[in-house]
């Protein structure tokens, strides 16, 4: 369970609301120089960046889908798993541009004990929708929105719909409503209405104003104590403060 969603007006605002069952996933939120991650502890022992921000503006998110057996994992030169294709965007190995290649030129799969579904975006807006098995769409767009079900093939995920899971139909709505003036406040608040409780619960929220060049997170749902950290090339030093 996730929402992630790019708005883009006057400053391109990114969000995400990262849920995960604390029994399944240890997770950390990690602070680098380069990056902003929610750092995923992984059998290599290494906490993986599949959600976050580089400094560059490339921005990154996995989102649970119920898996297709044409995305299911498979090891092959013409195959990248989603998982390794969204954590080289985010350590900036590779471009937009680049990732809009790969998922042309390569089979992308699931990794092989979980199936997600991928949202990329960079400091111009421009965003890449990535569904194994399934395909890939390149928006340019005022908005962009995603959560646990096709974008690209909705009839495939329906039958797994949630009852009572709105999340999408309500933080598009909000979408729909901006303007131009969207804000980083505005942010936060999409991702508070949004927001999940119980054992998937939303464990990390961020948004990240490019603008700023600044990433404004919580840890379970305290959006009453919103922490800020901005990277190096940004306004004043690399900081973590509450504001």
């Amino acid at each position: 369970m996730c929402t992630r969603f790019l708005h883009r007006g006057d400053d391109i605002i990114t969000g995400f609301n990262f849920e995960i069952d604390l029994a399944v996933w240890d997770h950390q939120v990690v602070l680098e120089n380069d990056r902003f991650f929610i750092g995923i502890l992984r059998p290599d022992g290494v906490r993986h960046s599949y959600h976050g921000v580089h400094r560059n503006g490339n921005a990154g998110t996995l989102l649970y889908v119920h898996g297709n057996p044409a995305g299911a994992y498979r090891e092959g030169p013409d195959c990248l798993t989603i998982a390794d294709l969204t954590e080289r965007f985010i350590r900036a190995e590779i471009t937009f541009d680049q990732a809009l290649a790969l998922v042309q030129t390569h089979r992308i799969v699931y990794a092989p004990d979980a199936t997600m579904q991928a949202m990329l975006s960079d400091r111009q807006g421009r965003v890449l929708i990535v569904e194994p098995g399934i395909g890939w769409r390149a928006e340019y767009a005022p908005y962009s929105l995603m959560a646990n079900a096709s974008l690209l093939d909705p009839a495939s995920t329906a039958p797994f719909a949630l009852p009572g899971d709105d999340r999408y139909q309500r933080a598009e709505q909000l979408l729909k409503g901006s303007s131009a003036g969207f804000s980083v406040r505005d942010g936060l608040a999409l991702l508070e209405e949004v927001h999940q409780e119980g054992i998937w619960a939303t464990r990390v929220s961020f948004v990240y104003s490019v603008r700023e060049q600044a990433v404004y997170y919580t840890e379970n749902n305290r959006f009453d104590r919103i922490q800020v950290y901005r990277f190096p090339d940004g306004p004043g030093l690399p900081s973590s403060r509450t504001v």
